[in-house]
């Protein structure tokens, strides 16, 4: 008889463990079709619930078989639920669509605790839209070129030909992807406009390190920008005009969306051009003063397709075309031009635990810098990806893993100021593979990964583990750390010691042999490679301010550069050196009801070791502030008041020795040098980068109105003010005519934006 009930108790528990089932599905707005991000969803009456991704997408695993009530909550949306039934072993998919009503603080609580308890986040920033709207914005219109300079650890050099840096790593060492294709050049040459739509981005997320396997091909760093799909329910679009640029965004349901099921699809097309060339030379007083105002223009397109079916699978079609001109009459021309597209899909199979995903792109960019009578130099690469990835939910954890497939062919002519022409065209592959694995344990989650890159024109293996953890130490108090191994094979044209970098040239990295820094010694392979380790600790001081502190270090175990100081045809075309970043960002954040408050402080080293010296890097900026504040007021709301005020100590700059008469005997022997009248040449410092210019600072301010016309019809009037107080911020300095060249002076613009 106890052999009996011992028995038994065994089967039913079996029945119990069994008799589970999925339940997965998606969260949309109900008036457009568009996905919420990080929705709140559970299942009430039990303690099962999670936050939706990027697709608005959720998913409960080992959920017990029987009745149950779905619930879903949202920022600023009415609360929906749902009556579902689950057999057992069935995957149930359901669709749950939000009205927008009244926002809870109860929600925003709830929804933010469950990101950060299940997510380790450690040098990730994620950045909204609606983040970047709330910038004082120059030229009256919101752009991510002047909101990432924000975030504690970023570094951007000016505003005119500026570079972004990322905790120490230059802008070849950061991947920026544009729904999964490569943007070699992000910014306009006038540098406070992106080549991003604003109005069309759905989220970014901004890894300034310790980045997991699912990212390769970099060492320092990973902007990962994500696109919206078009509306799905109505037609509708953006105009805007501000006396830097106009744009229009179009967007609309191809097939209409239906709350009862089946398929839908939708297209979004964004346009925009400058023509600040022309209106500075009217509106601002220092650009008129001759002939040329202010020499930049770009036109940038971009258009998306998206295809979604009744049970979560989807396809998104999109490309794009930048292109950027520079014009200084009698100095110098710079065109680049910008091309890509690709599809990708996420396939939710009914009866499959798996999520797959993929994706297909290709980009190329081409760029031209003509100086005077020179040669001109030339840069092209052209990039193709493919990418297939899978994923699984467990109760506490998830898999993911996939394979990734790079090609890229690069073709550059540059000539240096011996008249040695260097010149590479090449084809280059890369093959990755990678695992991911997040649980969670108790207080701890943990993110192990694996990546192994092979760089086929090399014939080189890079194997990099990762890890990921954060320990939930109480509600408030959470602690973080993340690290790894990263590699790269392409190189920028590049130095250092240029000011300004409007020609930005790429190339993949040496086949040829190479040296250890300052020896003949040869190199152990011909990568460039680095080692990452960040620790960090949240803490969330009250319901509505937090703080985040993160120290980092990056070991740059090997970089490579063109060597454009090569004098004789048997010197090598390359020169590797070594660096390290080092440094702590502190962040901390207010947020409520109508008051917004980020500020942020930077302490950073970077340095180069080039096997004669160890110095700073031109972007070695010691300290850097941060302030923004967003407070709306008035009745329902209707005006906002920004306010960015930027603080940061001086760059490097190597000094200034001496001068001499240079003749670079252009004619050979036959040059007739008693006669002929010779540049001035310039003696620099043998220690390199060690003068600083002065400190930086600088504040913004804007005052917005929105008029609104109808439910879907309003026009935001945005005055705003760039430099206010009119500080005289040194951009870069002309050592032949010693003249000091600032950067942006007062410069007030209104911008008005309708949409409908």
């Amino acid at each position: 008889m106890k052999q009996f009930l011992t028995s038994f108790v065994l089967i039913l528990c079996s029945i119990s463990i069994y008799a589970q089932g999925t339940i997965r599905g998606n969260i949309y707005d109900k008036d457009s079709g568009e996905p919420l991000i990080s929705a709140t969803v559970i299942i009430k009456g039990t303690d099962i619930g999670t936050v939706t991704d990027l697709d608005g997408f959720f998913v409960f695993t080992k959920v017990p078989t029987g009745e149950h009530t779905l619930e879903a909550s949202y920022i600023g949306y009415e609360t929906v639920s749902k009556d579902i039934k689950l057999n057992t072993g069935q995957i149930l998919y359901e669709s749950l669509y939000l009205n927008e009503g009244v926002m809870m603080e109860t929600v925003e609580v709830s929804a933010g605790k469950t990101e950060k308890k299940t997510e380790v986040k450690i040098s990730t920033v994620k950045v909204s839209p609606k983040q970047i709207k709330s910038l004082p914005s120059t030229g009256g219109e919101a752009d991510i070129a002047q909101y990432l300079p924000v975030l504690p650890g970023i570094v951007f050099t000016g505003d005119q030909g500026g570079q972004l840096y990322i905790r120490g790593g230059s802008p070849i060492q950061n991947k920026i992807l544009l729904d999964g294709m490569t943007i070699y050049n992000p910014f306009h040459s006038i540098g406070f406009f992106s080549v991003f739509e604003t109005e069309a981005i759905k989220n970014i997320d901004v890894l300034t390190g310790g980045f997991n396997a699912e990212y390769g091909g970099r060492i320092s760093a990973v902007v990962d920008i994500k696109t919206r799909e078009g509306n799905k329910k109505r037609y509708g679009g953006v105009v805007s005009s501000n006396p830097f640029q106009s744009k229009i965004l179009l967007e609309g349901p191809i097939k209409k969306l239906s709350e009862e099921g089946g398929g839908s699809s939708s297209f979004i097309l964004t346009g925009k051009h400058s023509y600040i060339n022309e209106t500075s030379k009217v509106l601002y007083s220092y650009a008129s003063s001759d002939t040329l105002g202010l020499p930049y223009s770009f036109t940038d397109l971009y258009g998306k397709a998206s295809f979604l079916t009744g049970t979560g699978t989807k396809l998104n079609l999109f490309g794009f075309n930048f292109t950027d001109r520079v014009n200084v009459s009698n100095v110098a021309n710079v065109d680049w031009n910008s091309v890509g597209a690709g599809a990708d899909f996420t396939l939710v199979p009914p009866g499959s635990p798996f999520i797959v995903g993929g994706n297909f792109t290709f980009s190329q960019y081409d760029v031209q810098l003509q100086e005077g009578d020179d040669d001109p130099r030339t840069s092209k690469i052209l990039t193709y990806t493919a990418g297939l990835d899978f994923t699984s939910f467990g109760e506490d954890s998830e898999w993911k893993y996939g394979f990734e497939f790079n090609g890229f062919n690069t073709d550059f002519v540059f000539r240096n100021f011996l008249g040695f022409t260097f010149q590479q065209e090449d084809f280059t592959t890369e093959l990755a593979g990678f695992v991911k694995h997040r649980r969670k344990i108790g207080k701890l989650v943990i993110e192990p990964s694996f990546r192994v890159q092979y760089y086929a024109s090399l014939n080189d293996f890079s194997l990099e583990p990762r890890l990921g953890m954060k320990f939930n130490a109480t509600d408030r108090l959470r602690f973080k750390a993340a690290g790894g191994f990263y590699s790269q094979n392409l190189i920028s044209t590049v130095n250092e010691r240029d000011i300004v970098n409007l020609f930005v040239g790429f190339l993949s990295g040496p086949e040829q042999t190479i040296f250890k820094p300052g020896t003949r010694e040869k190199t152990d392979h011909r990568l460039q490679k680095a080692i990452h380790g960040i620790f960090g600790v949240e803490i969330d001081v009250s319901k509505k301010v937090e703080l985040n502190i993160e120290p980092y270090i990056k070991d740059f175990t090997q970089l490579i550069n063109v060597n454009r100081n090569k004098l004789e045809a048997e010197d090598p075309d390359y020169a590797t050196e070594t660096g390290q970043a080092y440094g702590i960002d502190f962040s901390v954040k207010y947020d409520y009801k109508d008051l917004y408050v980020w500020g942020t402080y930077s302490l950073g080293y970077v340095n180069r070791d080039d096997g004669e010296q160890v110095y700073p890097t031109i972007f070695d900026r010691r300290h850097n502030v941060n302030f923004l504040t967003t407070y709306n007021f008035g009745g329902d709301k209707l005006w906002e008041a920004s306010v960015r005020w930027n603080l940061g100590s001086g760059f490097p700059f190597t000094l200034t020795q001496g001068f001499y008469s240079y003749l670079n005997f252009a004619e050979g022997l036959d040059t007739e040098y008693e006669t002929e009248n010779p540049d001035l040449g310039l003696l620099f410092s043998e220690d390199r980068n060690s003068g600083r210019l002065p400190y930086y600072h600088r504040m913004d301010v804007s005052l917005k109105r929105t008029f609104e016309f109808s439910k879907y019809s309003k026009l935001d009037a945005t005055l705003s003010i760039t430099n206010v107080y009119n500080r005289e911020n040194i951009f870069f300095f002309d050592r032949v005519r010693y003249e000091r060249v600032n950067q942006l002076p007062f410069l007030p613009s209104l911008g008005l934006i309708l949409s409908f």
